[in-house]
């Protein structure tokens, strides 16, 4: 199988190394276990994984996708992610009952909603687990799947991991679309997103 990009770069970004916590249900995506106890994630499976998800996210209309993201270094690849790809980006904390509270100045009714840590943006889970959104996550060997409905196995932590796996859901993204026809096309490069 080949890669979305050569396996290097995903090595090089880091979206492989897992935290020494390894919850049961993220069991299936780690490769090994490091001597000093670091989970190391499959990136096959990473790979397979953001591709499926870009297949699911490119079916929606534009305003029906909304991405959270709670974390700092979320903050930018979340607005470049949104810039390129037409979704509504929820950067920074959020507000508890933005899904569900329809008195709300600033209520929001997605279909399907990407979230960066199923942990720190447990708040935006929960409500999309509530009025049963379908949920896609970027998960960490010690996320769990509880209240998810996808996820992709990766780095969820570091900053050139995050900035690597918005530009590459993005770009697979336009290809699903159809806006671009081959990865060349895409004008912008992953460190635009960090």
């Amino acid at each position: 199988m080949d890669f979305v990009i050569p396996q290097e770069k995903y090595l090089e970004s880091g979206v492989h190394i897992g935290t020494k916590m390894k919850q049961g249900s993220m069991k299936p995506f780690i490769y090994k276990t490091r001597e000093d106890g670091l989970n190391v994630l499959d990136l096959k499976k990473t790979d397979e994984r953001l591709r499926m998800a870009a297949g699911m996210l490119a079916k929606y209309q534009l305003d029906e996708v909304f991405v959270v993201g709670n974390k700092d270094n979320a903050a930018k690849p979340i607005a470049k992610f949104c810039e390129l790809t037409g979704f509504t980006a929820l950067n920074g904390r959020f507000t508890p009952g933005r899904f569900t509270n329809p008195e709300r100045d600033d209520f929001s009714e997605p279909k399907i909603v990407l979230v960066t840590d199923p942990g720190s943006d447990r708040q935006a889970v929960q409500e999309c687990f509530d009025l049963n959104i379908p949920t896609i996550a970027f998960c960490d060997t010690n996320n769990s799947f509880r209240k998810l409905d996808f996820a992709i196995p990766c780095n969820n932590k570091g900053r050139k991991s995050i900035a690597l796996l918005f530009f590459l859901l993005a770009r697979e993204i336009l290809k699903a679309r159809g806006s671009i026809a081959s990865d060349e096309e895409l004008k912008v490069a992953p460190e635009e997103f960090e």
